[in-house]
């Protein structure tokens, strides 16, 4: 196997120059550095990540830890950062808190205690105050992707604002009995996105002096099943039906198209309908959404993180509460259209 002492040979420097170029310190001229990276190119040399650890005392390995691992948004967020790491030169080990209260204090002491990652990114996940003091008293950096997070770098996107600009949209079509299909109790998680979109949707009501019919809302799980049922309920009446009906997810969005057509209903001539997401299938059913580019928050959040890992001023590695708001754009299709009397 290549070490890096046929590295040095074959670029004409030492083992000690080597050594920084490729861990990436800065006291390497820019011209010798190009050289160590074409001879470890050419010469097959892999690094090993045991003998890295050893001499830095990091392992260029990253935490992603995660309520669940089959849901789309989280998969989504997931890829974009195991991307974004994989062409920074990191590993990615993968934490999902599905097995519950134990399963996740069992994973903060992993990542703590056994001291396996350099640092820690969170996919709709609140750490708590425990938790934050344990990662900062090792050193270990931290960036959430879905909500603040009181002492921690967070990206995420105005739920709410999200929730207000796809209803609005509704009512800027002519729409008067605009519908909701909500998240229900349990699928509110750490950072109440259901409560924040129905929050936006409320208030989209009250800007343009619509009244809010409880029976235009019907809850639903941010599956495609779940919104189809949820839909289904919502139409039940058809003296009272929305004409209109924003869906929490484009999952429950696709659901409730679904739904209308089966109950003989034409999406958008007697049923406009929109989501949040961006959910590749989007373009499939026609559906409006408003779009928060999930594997590119994913991929940000994943490259901050190593930028302040590599970065050589001590302070950048400390954590400290700031909020990045991600741009959510308004995406229309066929799934909304200009109500009709």
């Amino acid at each position: 196997m290549v070490g890096i002492i046929e590295v040095a040979q074959h670029a004409g420097v030492s083992t000690a120059t080597v050594s920084r170029a490729l861990n990436g310190k800065a006291n390497v001229s820019a011209r010798a550095r190009e050289q160590v990276l074409k001879s470890a190119r050419e010469l097959g040399y892999v690094a090993s990540s045991s003998a890295y650890t050893l001499a830095t005392g990091k392992t260029k390995n990253i935490g992603v830890v995660m309520p669940f691992v089959d849901r789309w948004f989280f998969s989504s967020v997931l890829e974009g950062a195991v991307n974004a790491l994989v062409n920074r030169g990191y590993d990615v080990t993968l934490y999902s808190l599905s097995g519950g209260k134990d399963n996740r204090a069992r994973i903060f002491d992993e990542l703590v205690l056994r001291k396996r990652v350099d640092g820690v990114l969170t996919v709709g996940v609140k750490i708590s105050e425990a938790e934050l003091a344990k990662l900062t008293e090792l050193e270990k950096p931290i960036i959430g992707v879905g909500g603040p997070i009181p002492g921690t770098r967070t990206i995420a996107i105005d739920d709410e604002g999200a929730g207000r600009l796809a209803t609005s949209h509704l009512i800027s079509l002519g729409h008067t009995k605009v519908g909701m299909i909500s998240g229900s109790p349990v699928t509110e998680m750490d950072f109440h996105q259901p409560h924040l979109r129905r929050t936006g949707y409320q208030e989209a009501l009250l800007d343009a002096n619509l009244s809010f019919d409880p029976q235009w809302e019907a809850q639903g799980d941010f599956t495609v099943g779940g919104g189809y049922f949820a839909a289904k309920q919502l139409f039940g009446n058809p003296q009272n039906a929305p004409t209109a009906i924003f869906c929490a997810s484009d999952e429950m969005g696709f659901g409730a198209i679904q739904a209308a057509r089966d109950l003989g209903l034409r999406v958008p001539q007697d049923v406009s309908v929109i989501g949040i997401d961006g959910h590749p299938l989007g373009e499939f059913y026609g559906l409006s959404t408003v779009d928060q580019s999930v594997q590119q928050q994913g991929a940000k959040a994943a490259n901050t993180l190593v930028d302040i890992l590599e970065s050589n001023d001590p302070k950048a590695q400390e954590n400290f509460e700031s909020i990045t708001f991600w741009p959510i754009d308004l995406v229309v299709r066929s799934s909304t259209a200009r109500r009709t009397l």
